[in-house]
């Protein structure tokens, strides 16, 4: 991405951040998938969202890196109809089910700062599993499991995948090739459940 792009993106976070708009992130090339949600921070490497699915519900944390993301939408038929599925969902008390917009309250820290160690290191020191995107896998696979050490150059990730649950798989990754990190949702819970029920992990 071009520096004047960056810049671009990074204004249109700052602007949703400020006016608490519900967004699209475009950050898969060719891909129909991307994220919905609300910015919470923003650095100068990636953006901090409170992610929302397609039910209208809080669905955890997302943290993105700017340099991958191709395009912010707002105001689409697609966030429309998402934003009528939010207020079903909190007349009927299922809108923050994980309780995300509190652990925001309670930690404002962790939306300023550097916001992809921030995230990492909450997951480390309470022991929850994360989900992790990368440069070289482009969107085409990722990563669930628990972080088993963490530093500033890198971090060593034990990992299963879903398609073959014989055994955990341990990754090195470098900090710099992290294109995306998902926690505290859906994904870290069924990921926790997995761990405890098929690999005896808790």
């Amino acid at each position: 991405m071009r520096e004047s792009d960056k810049q671009d993106v990074k204004i249109q976070l700052t602007i949703a951040k400020q006016q608490g708009k519900l967004i699209e992130v475009h950050n898969i090339k060719n891909d129909d998938y991307f994220n919905v949600g609300f910015v919470v921070g923003i650095d100068n490497h990636f953006c901090l969202m409170i992610s929302i699915d397609w039910d209208g519900k809080i669905n955890g944390l997302i943290a993105i890196r700017l340099d991958s993301i191709i395009t912010v939408n707002d105001q689409t038929d697609y966030l429309t109809t998402v934003s009528e599925k939010t207020k079903v969902a909190h007349e009927h008390h299922y809108f923050d089910i994980w309780q995300v917009q509190q652990f925001i309250d309670e930690h404002p820290e962790i939306t300023r700062g550097n916001i992809l160690m921030n995230i990492l290191k909450d997951s480390a020191d309470n022991e929850l599993p994360v989900v992790i995107g990368t440069k070289q896998y482009q969107g085409m696979d990722d990563f669930s499991g628990m972080i088993h050490d963490l530093n500033e150059i890198t971090l060593n990730l034990h990992y299963f995948n879903e398609k073959d649950l014989s055994s955990m798989w341990s990754y090195d990754m470098l900090i710099s090739q992290i294109d995306y990190v998902r926690s505290r949702g859906t994904q870290m819970a069924t990921t926790k459940q997995i761990l405890e029920d098929v690999f005896h992990q808790d």
